[in-house]
């Protein structure tokens, strides 16, 4: 398939591609029981998320938010709750305020360009839902839909960014979905492709059902595509405290107008506090990355009159209520982590250390 203007040689890798689906495709709960609400929360739960992680989320919010009505009529916070730990909040609040807008809109959107109205529906999501729901022929394109096209055409063009490579070969991919039969399984279907046998490092292709309509696979090294612009990577060093008083903890508060994580909780950084630690040796070390930036965190016990904890935005939460506030993921995991450290200390005082454990 030298360009995708072939009508016969399209057909071939749309109906290859719908026939693989069709007999391979991952048994996912949205797919399994499908409706315009469930493709709408597994869009935006998917995004920047792995299934693996968003499974047992998507479960527990359809028994507790089952339709659009039931989650425009909850309380942000209880949204937000019921989010903790999939990162990236204001997915769960532009989802709760798309399900404002739906339930209360006279005329329901069908088309892309009608749901990007619609709070935190960017063109993928909107394309996935017109397609999926109404079955408009509009392709969608993500980093599974690039990396298949790069390798497809052997796109030599070294792109800025994944986002870059997704704008200019947006046209190859509404070439590639025209006159297709089913443009919600297609556009699953090319995303199913990329998720399990394009992949990233080494892309299974003797298993792919469209290789031999791709240059990649026919010069033999499909994975040197797509051709993306290296990143320097950042690392960044961050100190927190753990500080208890009474079987209380002090944590922060982000700001609810704040533009990453408005209304959650984390442990407070040390110097927000005014907390110099020294030569003090962290209970607690974790390591993660984020794009290109590695991250490293430590969190220092330290003693309450130590901090300045009259700083705004801090709390002190009692122990037993921790579950009553939104933590961060990592947080809540480090927070339990070291609990269950003190809890199998033998002396309550015990300073524990656990650096990399």
């Amino acid at each position: 398939m030298t360009t995708p203007d072939a009508i016969h040689s399209r057909r071939a890798f749309q109906e290859g591609l719908l026939r693989w689906y069709d007999a391979n495709h991952r048994k996912l709960p949205w797919r399994t029981e499908p409706s315009l609400y469930r493709t709408v929360v597994s869009e935006f739960m998917l995004q920047q998320t792995q299934v693996a992680t968003v499974l047992p989320y998507f479960d527990a919010w359809l028994r507790q938010f089952p339709d659009f009505e039931a989650l425009a009529k909850a309380r942000e916070d209880t949204v937000v709750k019921a989010w903790e730990g999939l990162g990236y909040y204001r997915r769960a609040r532009n989802l709760h305020g798309l399900a404002q807008a739906y339930v209360t809109a006279l005329a329901k959107p069908e088309t892309a360009e009608q749901w990007q109205a619609l709070p935190g529906v960017g063109p993928y999501t909107a394309a996935a839902i017109a397609s999926i729901n109404h079955g408009e022929e509009i392709a969608v394109v993500d980093g599974n839909v690039v990396r298949i096209l790069a390798r497809l055409f052997a796109q030599d063009t070294e792109f800025k960014d994944a986002a870059t490579a997704g704008r200019i070969l947006g046209p190859l991919a509404q070439k590639l979905i025209a006159r297709v039969k089913r443009p919600g399984d297609y556009n699953q279907a090319i995303m199913e492709l990329g998720a399990t046998i394009c992949a990233r490092g080494k892309p299974l292709c003797l298993l792919c059902p469209v290789r031999l309509h791709c240059r990649g696979w026919a010069v033999g090294t499909p994975e040197k595509w797509p051709r993306l612009a290296p990143k320097a990577a950042k690392k960044i060093v961050i100190d927190r405290c753990w500080v208890e008083k009474s079987g209380k903890l002090l944590l922060r508060q982000a700001p609810v107008d704040a533009r990453r994580l408005a209304g959650i909780c984390e442990l407070p950084e040390a110097a927000y506090l005014g907390y110099d630690p020294g030569r003090e040796q962290p209970i607690l070390i974790r390591k993660r990355g984020i794009a290109n930036e590695n991250i490293e965190e430590r969190i220092y016990q330290a003693d309450y009159k130590q901090v300045d904890a009259k700083q705004p935005h801090l709390r002190w939460v009692t122990l037993d209520a921790l579950d009553s506030v939104t933590l961060s993921g990592p947080h809540k995991k480090w927070i339990a982590y070291v609990l269950g450290g003190k809890k199998d200390s033998s002396h309550k005082d015990t300073k524990i250390t656990k650096v990399n454990a």
